[in-house]
C-alpha cells in the first residue's frame, strides 16, 4: 500500500467506506484490516451498502476482494496531476442527502452575530467582534441549548437589544439545520472547491460529518469543507442558499470511517480537528478546535435531522458545524481572513485523516455533470448491482 500523509495512520486497523473513479465510472470499496473490496457488485451504491443491517459485516460477506492502492488512488485525485486512467478519489458518499447544522459552537456563534451586525461588510468586523464580546463574552459555551438558563440569558439579551437569530438557533431549543448541497454535487480530495466570485468575504468551515443511513443510525464519520460566503450570509439570513451552495463548494472526504469496535461516536466527540491555510501569497494560517466543543451532542443534532418528521430513505450525511472561523487578518488591519484563487485548503483529524483541496472561483471549477441519473444508468449499463 503506498503510504499517504493524508490517510489516517491506523488505517489497517479500520474499517472504511470510499468511491474511486475508473473506467467503469464509479465504484464503491471498502477497508478492512488494510485490504481492499469492492461493494459495487453486491450493492452498487454507497448509499445501499450503508443502509445495510451491518455494514463492517458486509464486507466480509459480500465484498470482492480488489486490487487497488487508496494511497495511490488519494495521490491521483489532485486536479492537476492526475492520470485518468487509473483510479482516482471520489467523495465517499452518493445518493445520500447533504445536510449541514449551523451555529452549534460559540465561537462560529458569535462569528455568525458579527456578520450579521455589519451586514457582511469585512471592514467592520474587528470593532463589531469586540464589541460583541463586551456585550454577549464567551459565557455561553456552558449553556445547555434549549434549557431554562438559556431562557433566561435569551431574555436578558432581548431586553439589552442584543437578540440575533443566530443565538435563537445556537442556545434556543431548535438546531438550524439545513441542505447543503445537492445529491452527487460533493467534491472529493484533491478536488477543486469553489468560492463564487461576487464575495469579498469568504471562508472554509473544517467540520466533523456524521454519516447517517435511513433508520437515523449513525454508521460512521468522515470530513468535509462547507465553504462559505461570510458577506452573502451577513446580507441575510435568507440569502443562505446563495452563500452556501454554489458549484464544488461542498468537499467530503478522503474516506468515512466505520463505526465498529474500535472506532465509535465516542472517538468523534473526542477529536480535534486541525485546519491549514496556504495561500500563493506567502500567507498561511493554522488553527485547531475540538469537536467536543459543540454545545449540542452529535447524537441529539442528528436525530432533529431525522425521525417521524423527516426521512432520508438513501440515508444522509450531517455536517456538524464547524468549531472556529479564521478570522487573523490576510491584509489591511481589522479586515480578518477572506480566501484568494490557489489557496490550499488541509483539514485533518488523526483518525479520518486529511481532506485537502485547492480553492478557485466556481465558475472556473469543473462544472457538476454527473448526476442521480446518469449514476442510475451507468449501473444499467454495468447490470449492477448483481
Amino acid at each position: 500500500m503506498t503510504p499517504h500523509a493524508d490517510l489516517p495512520a491506523d488505517l489497517a486497523q479500520g474499517a472504511f467506506a470510499f468511491r474511486v473513479q475508473t473506467a467503469e465510472s464509479p465504484s464503491v470499496l471498502a477497508l478492512l484490516g488494510g485490504a481492499a473490496f469492492d461493494m459495487t457488485p453486491a450493492f452498487g451504491t454507497c448509499s445501499a451498502w450503508l443502509n445495510c443491517e451491518d455494514p463492517v459485516a458486509a464486507i466480509r460477506t459480500l465484498g470482492v476482494p480488489a486490487v487497488l492502492d487508496p494511497g495511490a488512488a488519494l495521490a491521483n485525485a489532485h486536479h492537476a496531476a492526475r492520470d485518468g486512467a487509473k483510479p482516482w478519489l471520489l467523495a465517499p458518499i452518493d445518493l445520500q442527502v447533504i445536510k449541514a447544522a449551523g451555529v452549534t459552537y460559540v465561537r462560529s456563534m458569535l462569528e455568525r452575530v458579527i456578520e450579521e451586525r455589519c451586514r457582511g461588510d469585512a471592514s467592520q468586523a474587528d470593532s463589531v467582534r469586540a464589541e460583541v464580546r463586551a456585550i454577549i463574552g464567551d459565557d455561553l459555551a456552558n449553556l445547555v441549548p434549549g434549557s431554562a438558563e438559556a431562557a433566561r440569558v435569551k431574555a436578558a439579551l432581548v431586553e439589552k437589544g442584543w437578540w440575533s437569530q443566530y443565538l435563537e438557533v445556537g442556545i434556543g431549543p431548535d438546531a438550524e439545520i439545513f441542505t447543503k448541497s445537492p445529491v452527487l454535487s460533493a467534491v472529493g480530495p484533491g478536488a477543486k472547491v469553489g468560492v463564487h466570485p461576487m464575495s469579498t468575504w469568504s471562508n472554509p468551515e473544517p467540520e466533523a460529518v456524521m454519516v447517517v443511513n435511513a433508520r437515523g443510525r449513525i454508521v460512521g464519520a468522515t470530513l468535509g469543507n462547507d465553504v462559505n460566503l461570510r458577506d452573502v450570509e451577513g446580507r441575510s439570513a435568507l440569502l443562505l442558499g446563495r452563500a452556501k451552495d454554489n458549484n464544488a463548494s461542498c468537499a467530503l472526504g478522503p474516506l468515512i470511517r466505520l463505526f465498529d469496535g474500535g472506532f465509535t461516536l465516542e472517538d468523534v466527540r473526542r477529536a480535534e480537528i486541525a485546519l491549514t491555510i496556504t495561500g500563493r501569497d506567502g500567507f498561511r494560517l493554522e488553527e485547531a478546535g475540538a469537536v467536543g466543543a459543540i454545545s449540542r451532542d452529535p447524537a441529539d443534532v442528528v436525530r432533529q435531522m431525522i425521525g417521524a418528521h423527516h426521512q432520508y430513505p438513501d440515508g444522509a450525511v450531517l455536517f456538524l458545524g464547524t468549531p472556529f472561523s479564521p478570522t487573523r487578518d490576510r491584509g489591511a488591519a481589522g479586515m480578518g481572513f477572506t480566501h484568494k484563487e490557489g489557496d490550499v485548503v488541509r483539514i485533518a483529524s488523526a483518525r479520518l485523516g486529511a481532506l485537502e483541496n485547492e480553492v478557485d472561483r466556481t465558475d472556473e471549477c469543473p462544472p457538476w455533470t454527473f448526476g442521480i441519473g446518469a449514476l442510475m444508468a451507468n449501473l444499467a449499463r454495468r447490470g449492477l448491482p448483481r
